[in-house]
């Protein structure tokens, strides 16, 4: 088991990496998150069936994962906001700005900005098919989809991006 678990993670751990980041923007969570992702593999790769590729096993894991994180986060935010006295208290963003962040080019970056008008599944699939450059059919099996419905919610996603990049751009000018 050592020496799979070993070539899993040389294989595409920074991919796993990546993916992750680009959902939650912060490299810390994005840390946390991997390391539940090798707890879940390590915990389940006995059950691997071999009905997917490894990397779309990997994923699909990856992305519950993430769907884990966000409602938690949604539930502590709902105690918060109910809990809070929002009369006295000042605001502070703790999260890096995407400048911030170690992009170059300046079209990513705005595509970086826009990816929050997305849902988190339509930004699921951009970051798979674009930045992970996984296919239709491999996004597909790691999301339990069909590939019409990848390409549906890829093409939704676009149009987003889209109209909100054209949006960025007009304000920018």
């Amino acid at each position: 088991m050592n020496s799979y678990f070993k070539d899993i993670y040389e294989k595409y751990h920074n991919d796993l990496f990546r993916f992750l980041y680009y959902l939650v923007k912060n490299r810390e969570v994005a840390e946390d998150l991997i390391q539940e992702v090798y707890i879940r593999v390590l915990r389940s790769y006995d059950k691997f069936e071999g009905k997917s590729s490894v990397k779309t096993w990997l994923f699909s894991i990856a992305r519950n994962v993430s769907i884990d994180y966000f409602r938690k986060q949604q539930s502590l935010k709902d105690k918060i906001f109910n809990q809070t006295d929002w009369n006295r208290l000042e605001i502070n963003d703790d999260y890096p700005l995407p400048e911030e962040i170690a992009i170059q080019n300046e079209e990513v970056q705005i595509l970086y900005k826009c990816l929050d008008a997305c849902t988190l599944d339509q930004r699921t699939v951009i970051i798979a098919r674009f930045i992970q450059d996984l296919s239709i059919a491999e996004t597909a099996k790691f999301l339990g989809w069909s590939e019409s419905k990848v390409k549906t919610t890829q093409h939704r996603a676009l149009k987003v991006l889209r109209k909100k990049m054209d949006k960025y751009k007009e304000k920018e000018d």
